[in-house]
């Protein structure tokens, strides 16, 4: 067990190279893309820094890539310790959401629908419903959830610019 301030190193079935795109354990979000460059004809070109506050949008967009790329790097077999650490997360990213009424909301939904986080894929669709219920709230379309982890972890099946050279 870790002890306060340590970083917890997950035990699970993805014990492969977490550096290697041919791995079973790839971990996309540890590694800089541009290094591989994402597709033949394309290269990654970053946006200049705005040095302005994020505003409703960009901190939703933000918050909710955040937290949908955590439940998608979530153990497949939690112990109960990340459990109740994910669920204290949880409840403390809403607590300090600059943005108070949708805090209010995330915090009411959180009550009425209590996370699930039994392991990678409840921990994810649960994330997606609750993302669905603000997308729903503010008119845009519903995600498909059956699809999250493609979206949040794997990469896109159909679409080569997620695709890293060499990976299958």
């Amino acid at each position: 067990m870790a002890r306060k301030g340590e970083r917890v190193d997950f035990q699970e079935d993805d014990d492969d190279d977490i550096y290697d795109p041919k791995s079973k354990g790839f971990c996309r979000a540890c590694v800089d893309l541009s290094k591989f460059g994402l597709s033949k004809t394309k290269k990654i070109v970053s946006k200049p820094a705005v040095e302005c506050p994020p505003d409703k949008i960009e901190l939703g967009r933000a918050s909710w890539t955040l937290l949908h790329t955590m439940a998608a790097y979530y153990p497949m077999h939690p112990t109960v310790k990340q459990q109740e650490d994910m669920k204290s997360f949880l409840h403390t990213f809403a607590q300090f959401f600059p943005c108070r009424p949708c805090a209010y909301d995330f915090e009411s939904n959180m009550i009425l629908h209590p996370p699930k986080l039994e392991n990678r894929n409840t921990l994810s669709g649960w994330l997606c419903l609750q993302h669905n219920l603000v997308n729903k709230k503010i008119g845009k379309p519903l995600f498909d959830c059956s699809r999250v982890l493609e979206r949040w972890r794997y990469g896109w099946k159909d679409n080569d610019d997620c695709r890293l050279p060499d990976q299958e």
